[in-house]
């Protein structure tokens, strides 16, 4: 692993990609492709504000992620969420084969959510993305064998649904995109079970990474302590006190330091009005929002995007 100086200077060039760019189908907000790159066709730096489920079927390079290169091979599987920025630099003679699945929070429906349960069963989805970066790429999903035909087969199938948009194709890639997100779940709840130790403390860790990658998902919607213990199968005394206990914060206070940091990340790199900028992250009062702002920030809403944006 070595610095990407060149990228840290860059910051301002970061392309900045939209789900309108890509999702065109109304009804879904989702998309799938496949993409070869090599020396003279690799992506520009960039992020984007929607997920992006990278799995690379052949080939290995380099891959610059917030100002970090990691090397990739063949059978890697990664996220980025929204906001991260990367680009891969390919080597003379190196070529790469992925296939991208573009999509929102919003493509699994809550019900489903509901009857999962926020368990091991979506670890990738939920706290693998929100590792900090050098454990999420250091600590990779690989696919081999079997588990690598399984997923690749998946995608394919995924891809032959979304080009031919034949009847009823919506509802199976809704469930196809859920069952790859529980299938490399389970591959990586296989892959890292040999480090973790069974503990009261290791299943508290556990807990807190999902309620806050749940967070951090789904910061946009109404949420009640009382919905979170259903979800995660809690009672709210549990949920309080674990929660405290690991981060020093409580569950509110940490919905809302997410929030604000994407409203951040909204003023900075758009112009929308700050009303909207405050229902886009989830508070329906945006004098409660600007007020919020203020006190976390320093400034007003307007002020930091006169200075950042």
């Amino acid at each position: 692993m070595m610095k990407v100086e060149a990228e840290k200077g860059i910051v301002d060039m970061v392309n900045q990609l939209r789900q309108s760019q890509f999702m065109n189908d109304k009804q879904i907000p989702f998309t799938i492709n496949r993409c070869f790159h090599d020396q003279q066709n690799t992506p520009s730096v960039h992020s984007h504000d929607f997920i992006e489920l990278v799995y690379l079927v052949s080939g290995q390079t380099e891959h610059l992620f917030e100002g970090e290169s990691y090397r990739i091979q063949a059978g890697d599987v990664f996220i980025i969420n929204p906001g991260e920025v990367h680009t891969y630099r390919t080597e003379p003679g190196e070529c790469i084969e992925i296939i991208n699945c573009l999509f929102t929070p919003e493509l699994i429906h809550e019900s489903l959510l509901k009857e999962l349960g926020v368990s091991q069963s979506m670890d990738f989805y939920y706290v693998h993305p929100f590792l900090n970066p050098r454990e999420r790429f250091h600590h990779r999903l690989n696919l081999v064998g079997s588990a690598s035909s399984h997923v690749l087969s998946l995608l394919e199938t995924m891809i032959t649904e979304w080009e031919h948009h034949r009847p009823g194709y919506l509802t199976i890639i809704k469930l196809q995109m859920l069952q790859l997100l529980i299938l490399l779940s389970r591959c990586y709840t296989d892959s890292t079970s040999k480090e973790k130790k069974s503990s009261r403390t290791a299943n508290h860790t556990i807990l807190v990474r999902r309620i806050t990658g749940f967070l951090e998902r789904h910061f946009d919607k109404k949420m009640t302590i009382p919905d979170l213990c259903e979800l995660f199968n809690v009672s709210s005394r549990q949920l309080n006190r674990v929660f405290k206990q690991e981060t020093n914060q409580t569950v509110t206070e940490r919905i809302h330091d997410i929030r604000i940091d994407r409203a951040k990340q909204y003023l900075a790199e758009g112009d929308e009005k700050v009303i909207h900028v405050a229902h886009r992250v989830g508070y329906e009062d945006p004098a409660f929002f600007t007020q919020l702002f203020r006190r976390k920030v320093g400034c007003s809403p307007g002020q930091y995007r006169d200075l950042h944006g």
